[in-house]
């Protein structure tokens, strides 16, 4: 196994009347026994939410739920007592734990937001829900990749509860950036924007790659694009 793709068009869709839904992976009422999960990575959902619309409060728990807005803000309040609202280039991770309600909305009446919605399931089960939030500078994010979630909380990233770490790089034309996989590890790359290529293979806004039995995961962006790397167990 090398590269596995995932192209934007074969994902799974929920439309509503506010929400327009593609998803990487079995959710809700789609379900893809061929993708059901990459690893440790479960639900990979880019949603746009019309103004005024959102996710009504709702229950999780035992999963770890990364946000990375791409535009607009989105609203987020929670039964820990979190109100927050989130902005472009800032992760939210809630770790739902032992159990957690929350809602989602967007913040704006006139704009639309977009969104990364990312679940892992936990390394144990029963853990304290929590909730963390840090805006990235688009400096810290050009033309490197930059650590937004790891275990270990290094380089001031969340702290997430498996042993995953996600990257995000903001790729100007012609730039590039690798990462190394250890023996045995996986990973996931998803363009979020513009376009990419990952060890040569051209990816375009939306598509998504899984990764195994190689050691470096090269990317590069002929016009320039922003990508998520998930190295995973």
């Amino acid at each position: 196994m090398a590269i596995v793709l995932r192209p934007a068009a074969e994902r799974g869709t929920t439309r509503l009347a506010w929400l327009d839904g593609r998803h990487s992976f079995s959710f809700g009422e789609y379900h893809d026994p061929q993708w059901m999960q990459w690893s440790a990575l479960r639900v990979l959902n880019d949603d746009r939410v019309a103004p005024g619309g959102g996710f009504p409060t709702h229950p999780h728990r035992d999963m770890e739920i990364l946000t990375w807005v791409l535009d607009g803000a989105l609203e987020h309040r929670d039964s820990m007592g979190t109100g927050a609202v989130i902005h472009p280039g800032e992760a939210q991770l809630m770790s739902a734990g032992t159990g957690v309600t929350h809602s989602e909305f967007n913040h704006s009446k006139t704009a639309p937001v977009r969104l990364l919605q990312i679940w892992f399931p936990p390394r144990a089960r029963g853990l304290e829900p929590g909730y963390q939030q840090r805006p990235f500078a688009d400096d810290e994010l050009r033309d490197r990749l930059r650590t937004i979630v790891a275990p270990d909380g290094r380089d001031a990233a969340l702290v997430i509860h498996q042993d995953v770490t996600v990257q995000v790089a903001r790729l100007s034309p012609g730039s590039s950036v690798s990462h190394t996989l250890a023996p045995g590890r996986h990973a996931w790359v998803q363009v979020a924007r513009g376009d990419a290529t990952v060890n040569g293979t051209p990816l375009r806004e939306g598509d998504g790659a899984g990764i195994g039995g190689e050691t470096l995961v090269a990317l590069g962006s002929p016009t320039g694009g922003e990508v998520l790397l998930f190295d995973l167990p």
